[in-house]
């Protein structure tokens, strides 16, 4: 349909006036709205090929703007035109053949998917033919700097608001005494902690036998809570991990499921108390505040395997296994939500940092909750921080953005993006608030169970409302 419309523009029009006015203006319009689909394609795919071939469409949208300002006088612009066409066609091609040839490289010693550096690279190439585009329809030097002032910024603060406008307020208040409900979830989530963090330690696929330790001890959690357990094995260097999962059939949509989870694994050489014992811990008691409850449909609740490195974003975390097992027989995920360390908390100023640019736009003050989606998944982050604000007299910040923004991304809720599912991840934001992460100091005793405990009940109120309504 665009390149349609940007041909019809290239034709002669009754009036040079009309031309000069109102073909750029129109396909500077039309190149502006590409980013909904853009953004919104974009942060579904997340793997190659298919954002090399959008950028190609962009690409190909390019050559058709060019022509419609040159006509068939573009063959001998080469600046303008031939030069940038080439650069990013080789850009592309070349990115997705690296890509073929190392899918995986080394860094500091970690394994990294190179998908991530292709992600980068094929957000910047579709930025810089937008600008070129807009360079080529205003030719005027004051047009050109209208446009490339007024008009990114009116594009940077209407994404900006997109991302970050969450419904009600967050709560600013002293907090209230809590619930004898609430005193009792302290308990077990802080006894859970020391559990897994302290008693059994650092659990993953250097100390195996401790791993198999925690699978076993969440295991008989959910069985002690009158859960039927479902150990999902899969195998991988002659090894067997296993997702460990516990479920409440839906009573009148039992076909719709919403999926709680937490990775039960913690990081080479750390306790992992804050990562993740903690979000482990909140699935847990989830499951024990829920567990009575006549819910519309099916609520899983899944203790991961592997979601640190080396299986981090690849296809051996246990949450990839899970969702492409999923994908795979066709279960109608409704909601996602991963509970990513959700026990440390912060009061004074300068305790909490960002990603830029959100540094500009929320509280540098570490003592809330955070709803992190992508673009595909902000009516989810949005419905769950309503009912989060509605429900819960605790601070709460939201974003809905681009998963290439570091920190968007990090834990079990993205591959469920990448196998089409609708997820967030509820976090205390990690290494922009707690300096233990990924640290032997990540122990128990480090957490704020009391502001835990608040937390999990307000997420309680959140499953409910996804599972009901």
């Amino acid at each position: 349909m665009l390149p349609r419309v940007v041909f019809w523009l290239g034709s002669p029009l009754k009036r040079p006036m009309d031309r000069k006015v109102l073909q750029p203006a129109v396909l500077t319009f039309l190149w502006g709205f590409s980013l909904v689909p853009f953004f919104r394609w974009w942060g579904v795919t997340l793997r190659a090929p298919g954002l090399t071939l959008w950028t190609l469409v962009y690409i190909v949208l390019y050559a058709a703007t060019a022509y419609a300002v040159f006509g068939k006088a573009m063959r001998t612009r080469h600046r303008e035109v031939r030069n940038p066409l080439g650069v990013w066609t080789a850009f592309a091609v070349v990115s997705f053949l690296m890509h073929l040839v190392f899918p995986q490289v080394s860094i500091a010693g970690q394994p990294v998917q190179t998908s991530a550096f292709i992600n980068i690279l094929e957000f910047a190439i579709p930025c810089w033919i937008i600008i070129h585009a807009v360079l080529l329809l205003w030719q005027r030097i004051v047009a050109r700097i209208l446009v490339l002032t007024l008009g990114p910024t009116a594009v940077f603060a209407a994404l900006v608001v997109y991302m970050i406008a969450m419904p009600g307020a967050s709560f600013t208040d002293t907090l209230p005494p809590l619930t004898q409900a609430e005193e009792v979830s302290m308990a077990r989530l802080e006894a859970t902690v020391w559990t897994l963090a302290s008693e059994i330690g650092e659990r993953n696929d250097g100390t195996l036998d401790r791993l198999r330790v925690a699978a076993d001890y969440v295991d008989s959690s959910f069985m002690s809570l009158g859960y039927e357990v479902s150990r999902q094995p899969y195998e991988y260097g002659g090894r067997t991990f296993e997702n460990i999962e516990g479920a409440i059939r839906g009573r009148d949509r039992p076909d719709e499921i919403v999926v709680v989870g937490g990775h039960y694994d913690s990081v080479e050489g750390t306790p992992g108390a804050d990562d993740n014992a903690s979000g482990t811990a909140a699935v847990l008691e989830l499951a024990r505040l829920l567990r009575d409850e006549q819910l519309g449909r099916t609520v899983r609740f899944v203790a991961f395997v592997n979601e640190e490195p080396p299986f981090f974003s690849t296809k051996w975390m246990g949450s990839w296994q899970y969702a492409a097992r999923a994908a795979e027989q066709d279960d109608n995920i409704v909601a996602m939500i991963s509970l990513e360390t959700v026990g440390f908390y912060q009061e004074g100023e300068g305790s909490q940092g960002y990603p830029p640019p959100f540094n500009l736009f929320y509280p540098d003050v570490g003592n809330f909750i955070g709803f992190v989606g992508n673009l595909p998944s902000r009516a989810l982050v949005r419905r769950s921080i309503a009912t989060f604000r509605r429900t819960t007299r605790f601070p709460s910040q939201g974003v809905a953005a681009p998963e290439q923004i570091p920190g968007v991304w990090w834990s079990d809720h993205a591959p469920f993006w990448i196998h089409g599912f609708k997820a967030i991840m509820i976090t205390d934001t990690a290494p922009f608030r707690n300096p233990h992460y990924h640290q032997s100091t990540d122990t128990p005793d480090r957490l704020n169970y009391e502001k835990m405990a608040r937390v999990v009940a307000g997420v309680a109120e959140v499953v409910r409302d996804l599972a009901n309504n």
